[in-house]
């Protein structure tokens, strides 16, 4: 029997990617799609949809939500996410969350970096973050899950590694990051309107990008060592995809091949990251849920490199692998 599930907050680029993976899942039924805003059918939002899913777009209320899914992924922006998850959960319903507001383990964090207090702290540093490939455990069964945002994912992936394996130093660490327009969201911006952004790559949200705290966190829990990293993120004129290129310092005299093996040996049964000689691109990944990642010894410093598709292992593909961990399903179903 089919797991029933609703998207809230349909509209946006990462829900309609969603919608096409969870369309091809042989144990899903989408029984509902929210909007605050819009009351047409989600095909004439999204018009790829058209004679796929052409359920009307609605304003439900948590309760009314709970009622009809048994899952509800969580496409709407952070502090709205919050303030509406606790009621869901209490219908019955679980989540998989992609906004920002349970992936920190702290309200004091996440007010600094958010800018507003958090709706639903008690649960901050409980609910499991959702990469599998380092918290698998956590997330089975879960009734929340913090899906991770699509710049932590490649960082954290090429370093965890290396900080668990004592590969790398856990300080210096500079992170390079690229990601196309998409990652933007779909609403309107100057910075992403098309005179603006095409034929251009900017660098924005320099030592103040809110992706900061929590790559710091993830990689101090899973590393084991406290991290401190300078992340700087470009606007690349391109749809999507993400390219990370992470600068760390060796742990006494490491080889190339040495840091090769550790990745590999780490990822030999992941399903959905691959480890690769070259030098990994975007349009590798595009579409899918995989991560290449590969790393290279220049000067005394470890470079890695890894990229991904930022609608897909970045959020939509991460969810449903989540949503497959949470009730049972191969973890590979759909993706």
């Amino acid at each position: 029997m089919a797991t029933r599930v609703a998207i809230m907050g349909a509209t946006g680029y990462t829900a309609l990617e969603l919608i096409k993976i969870l369309l091809r899942h042989p144990q899903v039924e989408i029984v509902a799609v929210t909007s605050r805003q819009e009351t047409s059918p989600i095909s004439s939002i999204h018009p790829s949809l058209t004679g796929r899913l052409d359920l009307p777009l609605q304003n439900l209320s948590p309760a009314e939500i709970s009622a009809r899914a048994e899952c509800v992924f969580g496409c709407l922006p952070h502090g709205a996410s919050a303030e509406v998850i606790p009621d869901i959960l209490r219908g019955g319903a679980r989540v998989v969350d992609f906004s920002a507001d349970y992936r920190l383990a702290s309200a004091d964090v996440y007010e600094e970096w958010y800018g507003h207090k958090h709706p639903d702290p008690d649960r901050l540093g409980v609910v499991p973050y959702g990469l599998p490939e380092l918290f698998r455990d956590r997330i089975v069964g879960a009734d929340l899950v913090a899906n991770p945002g699509c710049y932590p994912t490649p960082v954290i992936l090429a370093l965890s590694p290396l900080l668990k394996a004592g590969s790398i130093s856990a300080e210096d660490i500079i992170v390079d990051s690229k990601s196309g327009v998409s990652g933007a969201g779909r609403s309107p911006k100057l910075t992403t309107h098309f005179p603006e952004c095409n034929e251009s790559v900017s660098a924005y949200g320099v030592g103040r990008h809110r992706h900061v705290p929590e790559i710091d966190r993830i990689l101090t829990e899973f590393g084991g060592r406290s991290t401190s990293i300078i992340f700087t993120p470009h606007l690349i004129p391109m749809d999507r995809g993400i390219l990370s290129t992470a600068y760390s310092r060796p742990q006494g005299n490491v080889s190339e091949e040495a840091i090769l093996d550790c990745l590999r040996e780490f990822y030999k049964d992941e399903p959905f990251v691959q480890v690769v000689d070259h030098l990994p691109g975007t349009k590798d990944t595009l579409g899918s849920n995989f991560c290449h990642i590969t790393a290279r010894v220049v000067r005394g410093r470890v470079v890695t490199i890894s990229c991904i598709d930022n609608l897909v292992k970045g959020a939509a593909g991460a969810a449903v692998q989540n949503f497959n961990l949470m009730f049972g399903y191969p973890e590979t179903t759909a993706l």
